[in-house]
């Protein structure tokens, strides 16, 4: 069964993140895959919403780390920069129910989302730090300017989670609604916006979205290059080794083995 599920319904695109099994983490083809879907819709006339959801338990719990370990991201063109750029060039609105797990780049991707509706369920993280590496996605941009800087270093400096009712406090969610009505409520928001006037619905995302499309841009070419630096450190190393053998991660270790 494919990892990217989509159905057509009316000017709707749905588009499920399907490894259920696996919380739905990402690999280079699912990013590969939404970022084709996203540049194919922008040049269909008939899609004028895209509604975007997890299957099973989760939204989506960032990266494959083995996936990402065998196809690791370079600081130029890789199949997260192909979704990032996709994301900011994408004109229609996006829809995004989220429920569960939404960790790292789960959480990353939402910030460029028009209506993002999360369950009561929801824990969201950013826990780039924990492995040495850097935010994504525009983020360190982008979570700064909704938040306000000393919020965002809370987030991304410390890598803590947190649930729905604190996201939606921070303006990273639109609304918290119960678990049993996340997906009726995201796609009644799907059908409402499909009903609008198209040219004008895309007109006010490109309005809205102009001011920032710029540093947006840069902070994710600027994020690429020290994402890919910071993988290829120690500290990282010791971090993604410590996570496979289920152990606290020890950065004097990888500091000793630098300097050996």
């Amino acid at each position: 069964m494919s990892d990217i599920v989509t159905e057509r319904s009316g000017s709707i695109l749905r588009v499920q993140l399907n490894r259920p099994a696996k919380k739905n983490a990402m690999t280079s083809a699912m990013y590969d895959t939404i970022a084709d879907l996203l540049n194919a819709a922008a040049k269909d006339e008939d899609i004028r919403v895209v509604l975007w959801h997890g299957a099973g338990d989760s939204f989506c719990a960032g990266n494959d780390l083995e996936d990402f370990l065998k196809n690791p991201m370079g600081p130029d063109a890789s199949p997260q920069s192909r979704l990032i750029e996709a994301l900011i060039n994408f004109d229609r609105p996006i829809v995004a129910a989220v429920h569960g797990f939404a960790i790292g780049g789960g959480t990353t991707m939402l910030t460029h989302c028009d209506f993002v509706y999360a369950g009561e369920s929801a824990k969201f993280q950013m826990p780039f730090i924990n492995l040495a590496l850097v935010p994504e996605f525009g983020t360190s941009y982008s979570i700064p300017a909704r938040t306000g800087y000393l919020r965002a270093a809370e987030l991304i400096q410390l890598g803590q989670p947190f649930d729905a009712q604190r996201a939606a406090e921070l303006g990273l969610v639109t609304r918290v609604v119960p678990d049993q009505k996340l997906l009726t409520t995201a796609t009644e928001t799907a059908q409402t916006l499909a009903a609008k006037p198209a040219s004008a619905l895309q007109a006010c995302k490109r309005l809205m979205r102009q001011p920032v499309r710029a540093q947006l841009e840069q902070a994710a070419k600027l994020e690429n290059g020290e994402y890919s630096a910071r993988l290829r450190s120690a500290d990282s190393k010791e971090a993604i080794t410590a996570f496979f053998e289920k152990r606290p991660p020890d950065f004097t270790r990888s500091r000793k083995a630098a300097v050996a």
